[in-house]
């Protein structure tokens, strides 16, 4: 009867040691003492019981020993095969496993996932009859997608880059938005992106739509650079203390985000670039206060004079800095445009929570074949306060808005004592002047002039609501368009 508690002691001890190879978990420190205490004893009374069997027992107490030896090598070859047999299945869930994970294409390259998602309420409580002739019939309230990004990016070996990201926001017409490969560490150029790329003026247009204030960008600043990707190659980089940061390259004129490149004997090419510095930045409040100042401008040849296959680059228009149908302000086509030089001026000063916008474009342009030169421009300003007193972060090494963090996330939960506790997020208010004119000589692009008042509320850092009310009017040389629209936007990205 020892004799069988000790083999069961035995046994126990065995099973448990191998659940313990298969989970770490399985079994408790405490039980495992507790086993090797038993077992230390199982042995000490088989000690003791055959130093006391006579030597009449001796050959029972052999047999009985043989057969124990002979029951427990069963056992541990029945413990063995299971073990193996755990282990390849193991193995194949793995393997199966592997199967679903993304991994990288070869060896020394990264991915990167991201995406966002910002989806749109417009209501136009008031619009006159010259707004519904702008808009091309009755402006409708909508409820849409603004943004369904998603998209990779990553390393390449030792100093290359990629990034692909497309815009789903229209099912039926999907579009590229970034699409470029990289070089890193370069002599002299220091980053260099071959690619479609955002041209590099206006400052609401060099920041992303993640980090922006307003729901929709200034008159000006999408008038002049509509939808501001084109294909190009640019260069990319700042100074060791990290003060001066730059941009520059050359560019094709046309958007070709939504089809597959530029065809035409006429280049339509335009040089551009950027300049920006941040001579003050609080680096002991973590930026919190900080002044950025910087130029911009192009030099662009147009197809004015229809010489090409592709359409003619010289245009100039936007919305009413609502998501509506129609672009209410737009010069369409300038025929007999040659060249256009684009100039920007921008500032931006922080104090803590308060911060204070202005920028201003012009735009000269000239003509050929008889046609009067132009001159067309715009600007706005904004000012905007965080009452929870966060800050806009801002990027030294690229002259733009970051990401915004609240001190305290969004969150309402229930408590043990029945009660709630709640987390407000960080709240913004913002007000912005906007204003553009796009008519001189025979051009009639119309004068606009808005007043938007925005509240933000973060929820965290990735999450947010926003709120406009947008009143404007546009003057043409035919009529006055007058309007009031609301907007709101939830925002989301990873």
């Amino acid at each position: 009867m020892l004799n069988e508690f000790a083999y069961s002691a035995v046994a126990v001890l065995l099973m448990a040691s191998q659940c313990e190879l298969i989970s770490d978990d399985s079994i408790a420190p405490s039980q495992m003492g507790q086993l090797i205490e038993r077992l230390d004893a199982a042995e000490a009374k088989i000690r003791e019981l055959e130093s006391s069997s006579t030597a009449s027992d001796s050959g029972k107490a052999v047999s009985y020993s043989r057969r124990i030896d002979e029951n427990l090598e069963k056992r541990l070859d029945g413990l063995e095969n299971n073990w193996i047999e755990l282990t390849e299945v193991q193995t194949n869930m793995q393997e199966t496993f592997d199967d679903y994970f993304i991994k990288d294409g070869s060896s020394n390259t990264s991915m990167i996932i991201s995406g966002r998602i910002h989806g749109d309420y417009w209501g136009i409580p008031q619009a006159n009859a010259a707004s519904e002739r702008l808009e091309g019939g009755d402006p409708q309230d909508r409820f849409v997608w603004r943004r369904n990004r998603f998209g990779v990016k990553g390393k390449i070996r030792d100093n290359m880059e990629y990034k692909i990201e497309m815009e789903f926001a229209d099912p039926n017409d999907a579009e590229y938005r970034d699409i470029y490969i990289g070089f890193n560490d370069l002599p002299v150029f220091q980053t260099l992106l071959i690619g479609n790329q955002k041209r590099p003026y206006g400052l609401d247009h060099i920041n992303s739509s993640r980090y922006n204030v307003f729901l929709e960008r200034p008159f000006i600043v999408e008038a002049f650079n509509e939808d501001a990707r084109r294909l190009g190659i640019a260069a990319y980089g700042y100074s060791p203390d990290e003060v001066w940061n730059w941009r520059y390259g050359v560019y094709n004129g046309e958007k070709t985000q939504d089809d597959q490149g530029y065809i035409s004997d006429m280049l339509q090419l335009e040089l551009a670039g950027r300049l920006a510095s941040t001579p003050w930045y609080d680096d002991s409040t973590g930026g919190r206060s900080y002044y950025h100042w910087a130029v911009s401008g192009t030099s662009a040849w147009p197809d004015g004079s229809g010489k090409g296959d592709a359409p003619n680059v010289a245009r100039f228009r936007t919305r009413p800095e609502g998501r509506l149908s129609s672009r209410w302000l737009n010069t369409d086509r300038i025929e007999f445009a040659q060249n256009y030089r684009l100039l920007g001026l921008e500032q931006v000063l922080n104090l803590g929570p308060l911060q204070i916008v202005g920028e201003v474009e012009q735009n000269w342009m000239n003509r050929d074949n008889g046609a009067n030169d132009l001159y067309l421009w715009g600007g706005y300003a904004y000012v905007s306060y965080f009452l929870t007193g966060e800050h806009m972060p801002w990027s030294r090494t690229s002259g733009q808005l970051g990401r915004i963090k609240p001190f305290e996330n969004f969150f309402l939960v229930n408590t043990c004592d029945d009660g709630t506790a709640a987390g407000w997020g960080a709240w913004q208010i913002a007000a912005r002047w906007s204003y553009a004119d796009l008519t001189d000589e025979d051009i009639d692009g119309g004068v606009g002039e808005s007043l938007t008042l925005g509240v933000n509320w973060y929820w965290n850092q990735n999450a947010r609501l926003q709120f406009n009310y947008i009143n404007g009017v546009i003057d043409t040389r035919i009529d006055s368009a007058k309007y009031d629209i609301v907007g709101a936007r939830f925002c989301v990205d990873f």
